[in-house]
């Protein structure tokens, strides 16, 4: 993948697992990302903030075992209140349409957003790529930039949400625009070769879906290689939402032929079917975010096809330290 050498094409997932007190992560993290590395895999990390000094030592924790180290930087745009927000503002968006989806995490009830001058956008990519620079000082490899699941980079491209009708809106390369001009500045700022792009093109999660996913996946795929990032990662079509896996005919084979670096794919996958898309060449790494949080061992599981152990849907987003975070058994303790 670029510069690193992975030593299999099994990925952690980013995952939001709500584990941070002050929104500062935690001592058990070093326990839960340790527990999930192994030499040379690579990991994802859950979208953070910009807490360099308490990210260090997790950091450290994965390096010391081998592991390659992502860490996703994030924005919600809409997907908040004025309760986050400094000097409690509204939130900022591409549009001033609000989101009125309730949904099962802290950020139940939403503030109807600011729409994002054009003269405030590049404040907005100042915002990237110094939170990238701060990735890279708490040690980590390289940075996800997320552009999926109804954040501000996917308000931007999907047209269900972006009214704009100057340069950042109308067209499809235009609300794309936005997107490429982080990638640019993010790849200026710590090197293409530590930078990674998330996409869920097919998706319509919190309020945001577009009228022709395939050109747009597609036009991302195209236009990303122009930054020679080190990979692409895309969400499957079938995951229309975050939780629901549904029968549909669209592809990504066309996003993965398009992209010149490593393809990632996400969204629904298990042992069979994963293998499945390596042997058919529709991608070069599976990212797995349910299974691998039940599973610190997930790798050597599938190595040896072992059995796996279930995941349990209603301690996702408690705020244990413990419980449905580090207490998931290893092979060698399950029996």
């Amino acid at each position: 993948m670029g510069n690193f050498q992975l030593s299999h094409r099994v990925v952690l997932a980013p995952l939001t697992r709500q584990r941070s007190y002050g929104n500062v992560p935690q001592p058990h993290a070093i326990l839960y990302y340790s527990q999930r590395t192994t030499k040379g895999g690579l990991l994802i990390a859950e979208a953070t903030g910009e807490k360099v000094e308490a990210w260090k030592p997790i950091v450290n924790a994965v390096h010391s075992k081998g592991g390659i180290f992502f860490c996703q930087i994030w924005h919600v745009g809409r997907v908040s209140n004025t309760g986050f927000q400094p000097n409690g503002q509204d939130p900022i968006s591409c549009t001033d349409k609000p989101l009125t989806l309730q949904i099962g995490l802290d950020v139940a009830e939403f503030t109807p957003p600011r729409r994002l001058t054009t003269d405030k956008i590049p404040h907005i990519v100042n915002d990237y790529w110094l939170a990238a620079r701060n990735a890279i000082e708490a040690g980590f490899d390289g940075v996800e930039i997320p552009g999926a699941h109804g954040n501000l980079i996917d308000q931007f491209m999907k047209d269900q949400v972006n009214d704009r009708t100057n340069q950042y809106g109308g067209s499809l390369e235009n609300h794309c625009k936005f997107a490429l001009e982080l990638v640019e500045a993010v790849v200026n700022e710590i090197g293409a070769d530590r930078v990674g792009f998330r996409l869920s093109p097919f998706a319509d999660y919190l309020e945001s879906g577009d009228s022709n996913p395939s050109a747009l996946g597609l036009y991302m795929a195209e236009s990303l290689n122009k930054y020679g990032i080190s990979y692409c990662h895309m969400v499957e079509p079938r995951m229309k939402t975050v939780a629901e896996k549904v029968e549909c005919p669209e592809s990504l084979v066309p996003m993965r032929k398009a992209f010149k670096g490593t393809f990632l794919v996400a969204g629904g996958y298990d042992r069979g079917d994963g293998n499945k898309a390596l042997l058919e060449d529709r991608t070069d790494l599976v990212v797995y975010g349910r299974l691998f949080l039940a599973n610190p061992d997930f790798p050597k599981r599938f190595e040896l096809d072992a059995p796996l152990n279930k995941y349990i849907r209603e301690t996702f987003y408690i705020s244990d330290p413990v419980v449905g975070y580090t207490d998931y058994p290893l092979l060698e303790t399950a029996a």
